[in-house]
């Protein structure tokens, strides 16, 4: 009977490890489309089981960077040092900013006085530059940044420049990357309530799964009410049809109640639009289904 059950057990693991073996070729397969450099991580919350591919690369991040911003700042939150309800006064001058995509400014051209809690969901969930400025410099820069993602155990997170530090020079873009493998470590930290109270962590997965840009990438192929807590990040495409990033990460939750942390960052592309972000929906599709079932 033992031997039976031993049997049995190595059966069905070494059926889990081909199936995984059969997602990451069809991970590598589509991948290879994007005539570029694509990074993936996704990592089953509840399991623990993850897969990686081109994982360790060093792949640029632009709005991606609004995920460790929103966590730096509910960690201060959660410290005592802001509060949600928070006033924050915008004069005409900050919103002047040319170049920069901003529904805030859009909406307010001269200037507004608005919460805590709406500017983030400005940066988070409409992906504003001009409010991701705003609470960077807030909170005193980037290296606050880097250093929270340090204090929690996430190291391979670059940020060193702002929105508007981006826009000013092409190859600024590049000094904020992240590796996929550290993006979905830090997603599934979150997720598990690790790096801020349960009410900050429960707002800002409202705030993510809110967001508007990006339907076409992780959720492009799911089904039209899966639920999905993700940010996007795009980088301009330069004369040559060079795209440095094309990203979307995120929370996915699974017909069976499961859980997924899954980062794809598309770098370095010369493929157009259309098929850098079939590329991510169809990783995520993929994932969907093998992780699903």
């Amino acid at each position: 009977m033992r031997r039976s059950f031993v049997f049995f057990l190595l059966l069905l693991l070494t059926s889990k490890v081909g199936f995984s073996q059969e997602l990451l070729s069809q991970v590598k397969a589509i991948a290879s489309e994007a005539k570029g450099i694509v990074g993936v991580s996704i990592i089953d919350i509840e399991s623990g089981d993850t897969l990686n591919f081109n994982a360790h690369s060093r792949l640029v991040l632009h709005s991606v960077i609004k995920f460790p911003i929103a966590l730096t700042v509910l960690d201060l939150v959660d410290k005592g040092k802001f509060k949600l309800d928070d006033k924050l006064k915008f004069r005409k001058s900050e919103m002047a900013k040319k170049g920069l995509y901003s529904p805030l400014r859009d909406q307010f051209p001269d200037g507004t006085t608005i919460t805590l809690a709406d500017l983030l969901g400005y940066m988070v969930s409409q992906s504003d530059n001009v409010a991701c400025d705003y609470l960077l410099k807030k909170i005193g820069g980037p290296q606050v940044v880097e250093e929270h993602l340090k204090n929690i155990g996430v190291s391979g997170i670059s940020i060193r420049a702002s929105e508007a530090d981006m826009a000013s020079a092409w190859e600024v873009q590049y000094t904020n990357w992240g590796k996929t493998a550290d993006l979905a470590q830090l997603l599934d930290l979150f997720y598990k309530g690790k790096t801020l109270s349960q009410p900050s962590t429960d707002f800002l997965i409202k705030l993510m799964t809110a967001t508007t840009t990006g339907p076409k990438r992780l959720k492009g192929l799911l089904p039209a009410n899966a639920v999905v807590a993700h940010k996007t990040g795009t980088s301009p495409t330069n004369a040559e049809g060079l795209s440095p990033a094309t990203n979307d990460i995120g929370i996915i939750t699974l017909p069976n109640g499961k859980h997924l942390a899954i980062a794809v960052l598309v770098c370095n592309s010369t493929a157009d639009e259309a098929t850098r972000e079939s590329v991510i929906a169809r990783i995520s599709k993929a994932a969907w289904d093998f992780y699903g079932n």
